[in-house]
Parts: C-alpha cells; sequence; structure tokens
C-alpha cells in the first residue's frame, strides 16, 4: 500500500507536502461554496475534505489524485436536505458508500476504459468550464439595497487585478525557479500584499467561518426503517453513481497524463470506505475533484503523500490556523482555478473540427454540453450511449456481400461483416429470393453472426427461399449457429476443418 512511499527523495517530499498545502488552501473555497450548495455548514464541506482526502489517498487506487466535498454531488444533495434534513444526508452517505464498495467487490471499475475517447474529451472540456464558469458566484455581492448582485467600481477593479496577478505569477514564476509551486507562491505573495496594503476585497471568511474542532463520531439520528431506505436510496444510487463516474473518469484523465495505470476498484474500494467514514463522522461525503487534481498533477505531485499533505493541511486550518485562512483573498483561489480551468480544457479538440468524423464531435459536444447544463453523470452516460449506437450503425453499414458461381454451376454469395442486430435490415436487403437463381449458396466465411437476432434474421431468409421453390445452402456457420438456427438447421454444410468456432450472444445457450 505505501510502496509509492517508501524510497522518496527529499525533492520529492518537498515537492508533494508543498503541492498538498497549494491544494488544501484551494480546497477551502471550494468545500465551504458545495456545503452551502447542499444547505449544510461549512465545517460539513471541510470534514468531507479531510476524511475523503486521506482515506483515499492512503488506500487509493491512483496516488496524486486528490478527492473531497465536490460540486457534482452537492447539487443532488439539496432536495434532500431540504426535505428531510441534514441527518437523512448522514445515512444516505452511508449508504452511497456501501453502494459503491459493492461496486468495487463487482470489480466493474474495469468497464471504465470502454468510455470512449470523445466522451473523455467531452467529460474534460465539460468541467473545465464548469470549474470556469463556478468562479463568477465570487463576484457577486450584497448591494446598497440589500439585493444580491454584481461587484462594480472598486471593489471589482481590485479584485481583477488581484486575479490577473495570481495568474501572472502562476504563469511566469517557473521560468525563473521550481523551487516552489507557482500556484502556492501565487496565493502567498497575494495574500500577503493584501493584508500588508489593507485593501478591501472579498476573503474566505466572507464564505463563513472554517473554526472548528476533531470531527466526532456520530450515528444518523434518523429511524432505521423500510420507509427511510425508501426516501435514501434514490439519492444514494444517484451519488454513488455520480461519484465513481467523476473519479474513474479523472483516473483516467490523470492515466493518460502520466503515462501511469491507476487501479479503478481500488479507487472505488476507497471511495466507498471514505464516505461510509465520513458520514459518521459529520461529513457531506465526496469523490475526486479535477480541479484539485489538476493542481496537484500540474505540481508534479504523484505520490500518495500529496493527498495525505492535503488532509493533515486541512484539518490543521481547522483547528490551528483559521484565523489566517480566512484572510486569505478569493481572488487568489479564483486565479487559480482560472489557470486549473484553462490547463484542464483540451484546446487541441478545437482543431478536430473538420478532421475527426462528425459524430464524434457530435458526443463531445454533446457531452460537454450536458456537464454544464445539467448533470455529469447523465451527460457520460448519455454520451456512452450515443457512441454505442453510431459505433452499431457504422458497423452494421459494413455488411456487404460479393457473389461468384463455384465449380459447380452454384451462384456462391459470400458475406462480409458482422451479422447483429443493428445489420439484420441491410442483410435482409442483400438478398431477393425470387429473383435469385434456383441453387443457392450463402458463405459465412469471412462473416460473425452475434446474436439472437442475427439467428431470426438467418431464419426467415431460409424460408423467404424455400416459399418461391428455392434450395439455399448455408456455409461456414459456427456450432453456436447450427444449434440454435431452427428452420434453416437441415440446410447447413458442415465442415469440421474449415466451420469457425466463434461464441454466439444468446440465452439458449446458458
Amino acid at each position: 500500500m505505501f510502496a509509492d512511499q517508501s524510497s522518496l527523495k527529499f525533492s520529492e517530499i518537498k515537492t508533494n507536502v508543498l503541492s498538498g498545502l497549494t491544494v488544501a488552501l484551494a480546497m477551502v473555497p471550494e468545500a465551504i461554496a458545495f456545503a452551502l450548495i447542499a444547505h449544510v455548514s461549512p465545517l460539513t464541506g471541510l470534514y468531507a475534505a479531510v476524511l475523503v482526502s486521506l482515506i483515499t489517498s492512503v488506500f487509493g487506487g491512483r496516488p496524486g489524485m486528490i478527492s473531497g466535498a465536490a460540486g457534482a454531488l452537492a447539487v443532488v444533495m439539496v432536495a434532500l436536505v431540504v426535505q428531510y434534513g441534514v441527518q437523512y444526508l448522514f445515512a444516505t452517505i452511508i449508504l452511497m458508500g456501501l453502494l459503491q464498495i459493492l461496486f468495487a467487490v463487482a470489480k466493474l471499475g474495469k468497464f471504465i476504459r470502454m468510455v470512449p475517447h470523445p466522451v473523455m474529451l467531452g467529460f474534460v472540456n465539460g468541467l473545465a468550464i464548469v470549474i470556469f464558469l463556478a468562479q463568477f458566484n465570487h463576484f457577486k455581492t450584497i448591494q446598497a439595497d440589500g439585493s444580491y448582485g454584481w461587484m462594480s467600481g472598486a471593489p471589482l477593479y481590485i479584485m481583477l487585478g488581484l486575479i490577473a496577478i495570481t495568474m501572472a505569477i502562476i504563469y511566469l514564476l517557473p521560468r525563473l525557479t521550481r523551487a516552489i509551486p507557482s500556484t502556492l507562491a501565487a496565493i502567498i505573495v497575494v495574500s500577503t500584499s493584501v493584508i500588508y496594503l489593507g485593501l478591501d476585497t472579498k476573503t474566505v471568511g466572507d464564505l463563513g467561518s472554517i473554526a472548528g474542532g476533531l470531527p466526532t463520531f456520530h450515528f444518523p439520528e434518523v429511524p432505521w426503517t423500510l420507509e427511510t431506505l425508501y426516501i435514501i436510496f434514490p439519492y444514494a444510487l444517484i451519488l454513488a453513481a455520480v461519484g465513481l463516474i467523476e473519479t474513474l473518469l479523472t483516473l483516467n484523465l490523470i492515466d493518460e497524463m502520466t503515462e501511469t495505470r491507476g487501479r479503478p476498484n481500488r479507487e472505488a474500494m476507497a471511495q466507498g470506505m471514505a464516505n461510509v467514514v465520513t458520514a459518521f463522522f459529520g461529513g457531506m461525503g465526496g469523490c475526486a475533484m479535477i480541479g484539485q487534481s489538476m493542481i496537484n498533477i500540474n505540481n508534479g505531485a504523484l505520490k500518495r503523500l500529496s493527498g495525505i499533505a492535503t488532509s493533515l493541511f486541512l484539518l490543521s486550518f481547522i483547528l490551528f490556523a483559521s484565523r489566517w485562512i480566512e484572510m486569505i483573498p478569493l481572488a487568489a483561489l479564483i486565479g487559480v482555478m482560472f489557470v486549473v480551468a484553462e490547463k484542464t480544457f483540451e484546446w487541441g479538440t478545437l482543431n478536430l473540427f473538420g478532421k475527426v468524423p462528425k459524430q464524434d464531435v457530435f458526443v463531445g459536444l454533446l457531452v460537454g454540453g450536458v456537464t454544464i447544463i445539467a448533470d455529469l453523470a447523465i451527460a457520460v452516460i448519455a454520451g456512452v450511449i450515443v457512441s454505442a449506437l453510431v459505433f452499431a450503425w457504422e458497423h452494421a453499414k459494413q455488411l456487404k456481400v460479393y457473389t461468384e458461381k463455384d465449380k459447380n454451376g452454384m451462384t456462391v454469395h459470400q458475406l462480409h461483416g458482422t451479422l447483429f442486430f443493428a445489420s439484420i435490415a441491410n442483410f435482409q436487403a442483400l438478398f431477393n429470393p425470387a429473383s435469385d437463381d434456383a441453387q443457392v449458396v450463402i458463405d459465412f466465411k469471412h462473416a460473425k453472426v452475434m446474436d439472437h437476432s442475427a439467428l431470426m434474421a438467418i431464419d426467415s431468409l431460409a424460408a423467404k427461399y424455400r416459399a418461391v421453390g428455392k434450395s439455399l445452402h448455408l456455409r461456414h456457420l459456427s456450432p453456436d449457429c447450427q444449434e440454435l438456427l431452427e428452420s434453416a438447421k437441415a440446410i447447413i454444410e458442415v465442415n469440421l476443418l474449415e466451420d469457425p468456432t466463434y461464441r454466439v450472444s444468446d440465452d439458449k445457450l446458458a
């Protein structure tokens, strides 16, 4: 478990610890904001960040990935908390964690590798835009008439100036030195300048106090009945799905960036454990956070130590340093997240228009758009379904037939491609029993029969030839096909040396 920590060099320790500090600073406003979205206290979000980050970093399958309270989960929690209260939320998070553990036990994490690349691009770009747009909430403030509106005048100019300075430091400092993460340096410089110059600008403290003690164990105060299960199960299922999808897609993204391979089932298990534990200690649950993970990876922190350090720094902020952390200007953290959004967005996708199939472009835009306006889980599921349908449609169009005469003068139709549910209509259109010769062979040597729909299509075609008094012969079908065909079974030519042995998807073989 700790193999990646056993031989850390001093430079690696420094990189991972300093990156952990940077990530912790960036997580504070996020955790508070997501807690407020979910209608729970700031500490509920911060405790989730502490515990989920710690447990997933120690036991997870992707060193360097950062987990904590996430906005994608918070928006699902709102209705539950408003209607039933925070104690039902804690019970829901426990069930959410148990569902994620079951997912890991069933070893279903491998299926995340089947997510098409256009879906991944849409996911990444959609979340980058979500991260960018989310920062604009900090540009709102209470107006003189008591209403809530956009900043203007000096406060706005100060905020924009500080954001620009933050971003400039992040982009330019690496050209001078990499002794300290540029994001951390930017936060320190801007925060020090604001405090020293006495600038009036929004700070972390304006979101809410982060002062508190150690999280304490408590059992959710809900009636443990079937009625409660009926209430919380739908929310737990959605939260478990959203959390796993965001986590495993982030894991895939980090795998590609670092050219390493994470362990999705182990990560799912760790996330489930983390959510169960955090619910018993007053946390709102969580999953991987792509923004904070990108900060960590871009800092070169690829060890478990970075996530552990993030958790410990967050806890120290709550216990000892809340007064100082609350003085950090939001502009510095907004600047950091703007850079994260810029670096997360796959700008190369803009060059793909006109160079890749239109359906791939559509899928990427669909996933990105749904991620922005609706829900991550819905976006990814929709993208996978559309990709599968597009693949089936394109694959179905590849079914071809080539006709020739054999040495005995019989007409032989050589079928090329895959016969399955989506290609049935094309298959039926390839043959005209009424105008065909009296003796006809369909050769499946260069084709595959994949499912029950394909078998029914062959049976139906055989019946059509029989109805017009024609003789049809079927060659090179696998033993599965020979066993499952019904009306066409009598016209199959068996060649033990040449017949293929592939399997057919059909419940009759179960």
